[in-house]
């Protein structure tokens, strides 16, 4: 982008020279105005960010340990980063593998950061490695195990209902499959 406002700029300036006093003032109000317009296109390109991998970020969640009353046992409760937090109500997309359970409808579907013999259920992870995703509507096609899925959703953070993930992706559709 600097480039390009310079090449312009240094364009404009050698046309110039040719021209008229006039036209010459003229010509540079005409720069001027590109050359503001060139650094607002870049400031503007540097405020848009690429996507966030979710997965790091659902990795600085701390977890405790706590009694809960109603079921009489422990759970591990998250604590989530304030980079996290921001994103919670936003847009986001996941990439992960997916986990088929017995017990999730059509429009529900699980998504790890590890595939199946690693995954939270079945492995060694911990549970900032899963998340729930709710489809608007069903899948397109049957979804294997381990199929890696590119979902997009509005993300909810589950602090308390231990009965959820903690991780929860709502309104999502599917972006893609590898």
């Amino acid at each position: 982008m600097q480039l390009c406002c310079m090449y312009v700029f240094y364009c404009v300036s050698l046309w110039s020279l040719s021209m008229k006093r006039i036209d010459l003032l003229r010509m540079y109000k005409k720069a001027t105005l590109l050359v503001f317009v060139c650094l607002w296109a870049l400031s503007l390109s540097a405020q848009i960010s690429k996507p966030t991998n979710l997965w790091a970020v659902f990795g600085q969640t701390r977890f405790v340990e706590k009694l809960n009353r109603e079921h009489a046992l422990y759970y591990l409760y998250p604590i989530f980063q304030q980079g996290l937090k921001d994103l919670e109500g936003k847009e986001v997309e996941l990439v992960g593998f997916h986990i088929p359970l017995e017990v999730s409808s059509a429009e529900m579907l699980i998504l790890s950061k590890f595939p199946m013999a690693e995954c939270f259920f079945c492995g060694q992870s911990g549970p900032e490695s899963v998340a729930v995703v709710y489809l608007k509507e069903k899948p397109g096609r049957r979804l294997k195990m381990d199929q890696v899925i590119k979902v997009t959703g509005i993300l909810v953070l589950n602090d308390s209902d231990v009965n959820e993930l903690n991780f929860i992706l709502k309104n999502a559709r599917i972006i893609g499959y590898e």
